[in-house]
């Protein structure tokens, strides 16, 4: 029976693998290298017998990446997003080694030097890691992926604007209108509908359905939209008078077509140039912070207003998250604390107020 044997302070293996090829190697301690070594003679028995398949062979990480971006990637809107992540962060931490090699020691290592960056930073990364294993498993480079956990990521209730009134949205449709009609049709389906920007571009007549006074949202810039899911949002009847009329104006294939009849790009003016004119002719004043001067909002916080103002109104945080098109409900929690009524129906739940409630709290202070 073979045994380890010394090898310049350490203990080297030899054993014959299921295909008869001679295999070896080192390890630090003998009690280690012994075991590692029936491990292997074990398994190679046992795939020569048919009681197990033999693992995969070995793929650097370099060769997924290559895959991925060839295969997988070139049809996701996020190509540009999957590039940067893997040159500059993936490729360069995992690149040279085996697929198999990447467990959660190496995982840990690559989330303590990423520690100056953000954590929804950090845990975009992992996300795309995770998803190119799993590429690797469906590819039978790779058994199983190693459990990885990112870090926890807190969404912040304050970290955007919104339009706080239905006083402030009327100024800012109001100050559109006198833009063109085509300006205050996109921001009202903005405000009133909750698209993105990417969404609100790629919409065509056909994604309108008035009878049934629902939008079809299955496409942005460059591709289908986020999350690559269709959704529908629901025309209330706050948009359904402007985009009937902005229907008879324009009646081509898209919703909100260029100057020249195209589908908007993300270098619009309409995005940002357009709406700076539209917030100073309403009123809103600009702040300068660290030199720079900031619009009271951008024209995604357009698709804040919509959902702060929903749940304000009453709406329920689950229809929202269909609505936006939100894959966690967590992402769509940011919005409940403007519920009106948020904890009104819980105020009760542990039983009514009670004199005797005092004299509980308070045993020894005296009653008047």
């Amino acid at each position: 029976m073979a045994k380890p044997v010394k090898h310049y302070g350490k203990w080297r293996i030899r054993w014959t693998d299921e295909t008869g090829l001679r295999k070896s190697e080192v390890l630090d301690d003998y009690r280690t290298a012994l075991l590692k070594l029936r491990e292997h003679e074990v398994q190679a028995e046992q795939i020569r017998q048919g009681l197990r398949d033999a693992d995969p062979k070995d793929h650097l990480f370099d060769e997924l990446c290559r895959y991925w971006l060839e295969n997988r990637a070139s049809q996701k809107r996020s190509l540009r997003d999957d590039q940067s992540i893997i040159k500059r962060h993936l490729s360069p931490q995992f690149g040279k080694l085996s697929i198999r090699q990447i467990r959660a020691a190496e995982i840990d290592s690559y989330k303590l030097e990423r520690r100056h960056l953000n954590a929804k930073t950090v845990a975009n990364h992992l996300t795309l890691l995770g998803t190119m294993l799993r590429l690797a498993v469906e590819l039978g480079w790779l058994v199983e992926i190693p459990k990885i956990h990112k870090p926890r990521v807190h969404i912040d209730t304050t970290a955007y604007r919104y339009l706080r009134t239905g006083d402030e949205i009327q100024r800012i449709l109001r100050a559109a209108l006198l833009e063109g009609s085509h300006v205050h049709a996109l921001y009202s389906t903005a405000v009133y509908g909750g698209l993105r920007k990417g969404e609100l571009a790629g919409l065509r007549w056909d994604d309108v359905n008035f009878e049934r006074r629902l939008i079809t949202v299955q496409r942005s810039f460059d591709g289908p939209c986020k999350s690559n899911r269709v959704r529908y949002v629901p025309i209330l009847d706050a948009l359904l008078t402007t985009l009937r009329e902005w229907r008879l104006l324009c009646p081509g294939h898209f919703v909100f077509p260029s100057a020249s009849g195209r589908q908007l790009d993300k270098s619009a003016r309409i995005f940002e140039e357009v709406l700076h004119r539209v917030l100073k002719r309403a009123g809103f004043a600009f702040e300068r912070k660290r030199g720079l001067l900031k619009p009271y909002i951008t024209f995604h916080d357009l698709r804040h207003t919509f959902a702060s103002h929903f749940v304000m109104n009453g709406g329920s945080i689950f229809r929202l998250q269909r609505i936006l098109g939100h894959q966690s409900i967590d992402m769509t929690m940011r919005y409940a604390h403007l519920a009106p009524e948020a904890f009104a129906e819980d105020y009760a739940r542990l039983g009514p107020a009670t004199s005797e409630a005092k004299i509980l709290a308070f045993p020894n202070e005296k009653q008047a």
